[in-house]
């Protein structure tokens, strides 16, 4: 971590810790549970969402916050005499792909207090440990500067192919105690430990059904980012740093977002060779790719006598697809666009809001689209992908004006009409917000 992310907020006790991991890479570090003070449990209330869904106790943050100094004291208090019990969590569930859901686990609000603090704690030893190939879920870095990266890769020209990765249901097949054994390679603090085997040994509750898993670390805990990133640093990012790319005859980049990855070659050889070994890699360590999603394919340069405006292949990565297309002035450059399968999803999120929402006051709805379109052009808004921007603002107006004409049976909406309504509450208009091509 560099000194200008290490917040200045950063009590003197967290600040030694990252000196020293800084200073020891192999150090192991036997006291930190003090670390988890009134204070720090203070930066975690105050860093926890308001509009958070509510765990299994139903208590928001702010019925918390109302008498936050004795709740504080009260959970520190059961923290240092190791009396402290995490909640079982309330089922929840995320539209995914194809009509299917993501189960995520939601916390009580002071179960989330307690894996945010843990996880400031564990941030000042592992963001020294974590190699530059590493984007996801880490202070200072994004998607976005992960595509920076892939573009800086191929327009060296030292990525000829691509190897895209899925680990098929990461957070969920995680072996928790191949975790425990990576965690103690650097924290032999036993309390510490303890406390991040409650946030992850946890009951489920869905509807009824209680169920308590054996394997895997809870999608929507504050902490399980961190958890994985921590599990796939050892199981992808040092074996590949370390072990695979001395033996390859040409360079390899490998980026990779939380458990989503690409790796770049500069010879199929090596690539063949990398995919033979990382489907065993992962299975050794309880994971497993996707079969319909790993792929490798030919992504070099398409030569400048090609004829065409689109090379021959594409892959996604991180809600986007990558191609080769040519720019104003004819040469070849990778460019991307919005996953046809996300801007389909998102496309029918719009519609199902204005359907089920078509009652509110216009204003009310103005407002909840246009907060809707400006959060997807802050991701999606990358340049060369304003055709899909505006593709999007247009499937919101039609939908708009679809479930606004059936409010009423008396008087039906025209278009004439509703392009008027457009001019009093206009929707905000396709932009681009993030720059990540160079031309």
């Amino acid at each position: 971590m560099s000194d200008a992310l290490i917040s200045e907020n950063m009590s003197p006790g967290l600040l030694k810790v990252v000196e020293r991991a800084q200073r020891e890479p192999d150090g192991r570090f036997h006291s930190l549970a003090h670390l988890i003070d009134v204070p720090c449990l203070v930066r975690s209330f105050h860093r926890l969402r308001k509009d958070a869904a509510v765990g299994v106790d139903g208590v928001t943050k702010e019925e918390y916050g109302e008498a936050l100094h004795g709740n504080l004291a009260g959970l520190h208090e059961r923290l240092k005499s190791k009396r402290y019990r995490h909640q079982t969590l309330r089922r929840g569930r995320v539209p995914k792909d194809k009509g299917q859901w993501r189960p995520i686990g939601i916390s009580a609000f002071e179960d989330k207090i307690v894996q945010d603090a843990v996880r400031e704690v564990m941030e000042a030893i592992y963001e020294q440990d974590f190699l530059d190939c590493s984007y996801g879920f880490r202070p200072g870095r994004s998607a976005h500067d992960a595509i920076r990266a892939l573009d800086g890769a191929v327009h060296r020209g030292k990525v000829s192919w691509i190897l895209e990765a899925d680990i098929a249901s990461f957070f969920d097949s995680l072996d928790r105690t191949k975790l425990k054994e990576m965690l103690q390679i650097r924290i032999a603090d036993g309390s510490l430990l303890r406390l991040i085997g409650k946030c992850l040994h946890v009951g489920v509750l869905d509807g009824e059904e209680y169920s308590e898993p054996e394997h895997g670390t809870t999608q929507g805990s504050v902490l399980s980012p961190l958890l994985g990133n921590v599990y796939l640093h050892y199981v992808l990012d040092v074996w590949f740093e370390r072990e695979v790319k001395p033996r390859l005859r040409g360079e390899a980049t490998l980026l990779r977002y939380a458990d989503d990855f690409v790796i770049g070659f500069e010879h199929h050889d090596d690539a063949q060779r990398v995919e033979a070994v990382l489907g065993k890699r992962l299975e050794r360590h309880g994971l497993a790719l996707h079969p319909d999603k790993t792929r490798l394919l030919a992504f070099g340069r398409p030569a400048a006598s090609q004829r065409g405006g689109k090379g021959p292949s594409t892959f996604d990565f991180l809600g986007f697809s990558f191609y080769w297309g040519r720019t104003r002035r004819g040469r070849w450059m990778m460019l991307c666009k919005t996953r046809h399968a996300r801007l389909r999803r998102t496309i029918q999120s719009v519609a199902e809001w204005c359907r089920r929402y078509r009652h509110l006051p216009v204003q009310e709805q103005h407002a909840a689209l246009t907060r809707r379109l400006v959060g997807h052009f802050n991701y999606f808004g990358v340049n060369g992908n304003f055709r899909s921007l505006a593709c999007l603002v247009d499937e919101t107006k039609r939908a708009w004006f679809k479930w606004l004409r059936r409010r009423s049976q008396r008087s039906r909406l025209t278009w004439e009409r509703f392009e008027r309504l457009l001019v009093r509450y206009p929707l905000p208009r396709p932009r681009l917000t993030v720059r990540i091509w160079g031309a």
